[in-house]
């Protein structure tokens, strides 16, 4: 065996490889019974779980996600990251815990935060193309689904179980703490779990604000304050608990949980020296769910889901309670996998949503968002047939939308969303795939009605009453290719869309508080979405001192209006290598990636810049006396300190993505 390259060796710790290869852990095995049912063959499921989601997880979940393929950051600042998928986000994106939406305020606007937070994930799920018509027609993006074990399905093995987590990030000193607890006796099984985390300002590689850019973004803007090497007025705190009860039973079982979560974090400032805003935001959550096996003849298994949050925040500028949203929504969710008929099998199931929303001026009282209450009603099925090699699917989704708010009229909608797809397993080597869907969504009441100035966003949102129903054609192809010596990915997607709703500037300028603030309105046209994603997996050597693999990795997005123009906010060319290593109680992983710059940055918007990130990540487990797990893993970022502007980013001519950072962590499962 030839010797190792000078940069292979770098990844390895000399004292592991000293260590014997017999000397192993004990298998642990991450199990997920909140799997999608019957997930559609054409459409690419991705799962983080394990020590992989360990040496992911970031303090958002568009942090988490932000290297898988086809999925970015959209960030606002270190307080926010929602997940953009395949160039589709707020209301396009659903954000599930455990299958049930996260029911906050993040697809109303992109300050908003989501209020599910990764530290307690056990994993995490993406889906992406036509199984997202499973959790709603209006999901034309993708779902991102925060799977925690908060109500148990089952027992521990060792009847208790207890995971300790502790972190540190040097790019703004953040610590943050998380604890998990499992149990069971006889037919009764509990989950606890909480956490807390808080940070300082953000450290970047360079100045805060472009100033070249927002002269042309913001022309009434003086800036004439702009930090360096801090993002100022960007420290937050966070704590959360959580705690779950299960009864147990041999056909199944049922179960009620209770999670609270409270959010303080900063907005970056625009440089005035004028505004300072924070964002205080609160939510209690309460959740029911149950799984039946074979509860009578047709049904082979019945699940259900119901949850009531009780969502609020409140911007603060200056020390004083601004815009005020509040979000209180129930959502159920049934869904049963019924018993063979002839060679289909499938699910059928029963959606619905009620919510009542509204924001305001606290100190004012000037109505931004009227009170709506927003009502869905959803039916779906989805159906497998296999011929031969092939597998078929077909998903049907009817919905039901009605939307009444104050001093408006009752609007109504019925989106209908369908998907065919087709998996072909060609040999044990190569399989094809192929998907076609149709998703239909209803404007949001944020998207109809909004109006007024938004102290976060330092912007006056306007929206547009005569809104349409929104269609998404899609087309996914997809191929897999896998063998001792290779494994390749190849997705391709091409989206219409119809009426595509999307919130840009539209150059009016209003003046708010002696400074001229950009008009944000929401608008509708046809718009064309294409792009890829590809890996390429190649195992460079394996030996009894490990295995060390190469993978190269690229993705694309492209929005274009039809008659012409550049759809707002979308990720440019991505492409890159990593090298991982792994064996017994190590595994670790060296990535550069490019991002290339994005001219095609929409009408009153600018460009941004192309970048190299690199990033290094290493995990390590060892096993005590006592029993204990114990994982000591260490993960640096953007160790070549680019200065980076996030091109899908609202905010990124005033806040940079964070520089060179390196965060420490140990967690302990016994």
């Amino acid at each position: 065996m030839k010797a190792l390259t000078p940069v292979l060796w770098l990844l390895i710790p000399t004292s592991v490889l000293a260590d014997d290869v017999s000397s192993q852990l004990d298998e642990v095995v991450v199990s997920d019974s909140s799997d999608p049912a019957y997930p559609l063959s054409g459409s690419p499921v991705t799962t983080l779980a394990g020590d992989e989601l360990l040496l992911k997880t970031g303090t958002t979940i568009g942090e988490t996600l932000k290297n898988e393929l086809g999925v970015q950051n959209q960030s606002f600042g270190p307080g926010v990251g929602t997940p953009m998928i395949r160039g589709q986000s707020g209301p396009r994106v659903r954000v599930l815990n455990n299958g049930i939406g996260s029911n906050d305020a993040s697809a109303l606007s992109p300050d908003h935060a989501v209020s599910v937070d990764p530290l307690t994930a056990e994993s995490i799920e993406i889906i992406k193309g036509p199984a997202s018509l499973l959790y709603g027609g209006g999901a034309v993006g993708g779902v991102v689904n925060v799977l925690d074990q908060r109500i148990p399905d089952q027992a521990p093995r060792a009847g208790q179980s207890t995971v300790l987590e502790q972190r540190f990030n040097s790019v703004s000193d953040e610590t943050s703490s998380a604890i998990k607890h499992d149990g069971a006796t006889d037919q009764l099984a509990w989950h606890l779990d909480g956490f807390y985390k808080q940070h300082g300002d953000m450290g970047i590689a360079g100045t805060a604000i472009d100033s070249a850019k927002t002269a042309i973004t913001d022309p009434g803007l003086d800036v004439v304050q702009n930090s360096s090497g801090k993002l100022t007025n960007t420290g937050a705190e966070a704590i959360s608990g959580s705690a779950g009860l299960s009864w147990l039973m041999a056909s199944g079982f049922a179960g009620l949980s209770i999670n609270s979560l409270n959010n303080h974090y900063g907005i970056a400032p625009d440089g005035s020296g004028d505004e300072q805003t924070r964002i205080a935001m609160q939510q209690n959550k309460y959740d029911f769910k149950s799984e039946l096996n074979q509860p009578f003849a047709l049904a082979r298994q019945l699940k259900t889901r119901l949850g009531y949050t009780d969502y609020q925040h409140t911007e603060i500028s200056n020390g004083q309670p601004g815009a005020y949203f509040n979000n209180q929504s129930y959502e159920g969710r049934l869904e049963m996998s019924h018993q063979p008929l002839g060679a289909i099998e499938g699910i059928w199931g029963l959606q619905v949503q009620s919510s009542e929303m509204f924001a305001v001026g606290k100190l004012t009282g000037e109505q931004i968002l009227p009170k709506a209450l927003t009502q869905n009603f959803g039916l779906f099925a989805l159906e497998n047939y296999r011929w031969r090699a092939v597998d078929f699917q077909l998903g049907l989704r009817v919905e039901q939308d009605s939307l009444h708010a104050d001093a408006s009229s009752s609007l109504s909608y019925t989106p209908v969303s369908a998907a065919l797809s087709a998996k072909w397993q060609v040999n044990r080597h190569h399989s094809v795939n192929l998907g076609l869907s149709r998703g239909a969504r209803a404007p949001g009441v944020q998207e109809l009605f909004t109006h007024g100035y938004h102290d976060a966003t330092r912007s006056y949102e306007l929206g547009n009453p005569g809104l349409q129903l929104e269609t998404l054609y899609n087309l996914d192809l997809g191929y897999r290719f896998k063998t001792d010596w290779l494994r390749a990915e190849f997705d391709w997607f091409h989206n219409w869309a119809e009426d595509y709703i999307y919130q840009q500037r539209n150059g009016d300028y209003v003046l708010e508080a002696g400074i001229q603030r950009p008009v944000l309105a929401y608008n509708q046209q046809n718009a064309i979405f294409k792009g890829y994603e590809a890996k390429l997996v190649l195992p460079l050597m394996e030996h009894h001192q490990g295995v060390t693999e190469l993978t190269l990795f690229s993705d694309y997005t492209r929005g274009q209006f039809v008659s012409g123009g550049d759809v707002p906010r979308m990720p440019p060319l991505r492409y890159g290598m990593e090298i991982g290593f792994s064996r017994s109680r190590l595994s670790s992983y060296l990535r550069l990636s490019r991002r290339d710059n994005q001219p095609y940055a929409g009408a009153f918007e600018t460009s941004t810049a192309g970048y190299y990130l690199l990033d290094y990540g290493l995990n390590y487990q060892f096993k005590t006396a006592d029993a204990g797990h114990y994982t000591l893993f260490l993960k640096a970022t953007n160790l070549l300190n680019a200065n980076i502007r996030n091109a899908s980013s609202y905010l990124r001519n005033f806040a940079p993505e964070a520089g060179r950072s390196a965060e420490l962590g140990i967690r302990v499962a016994f």
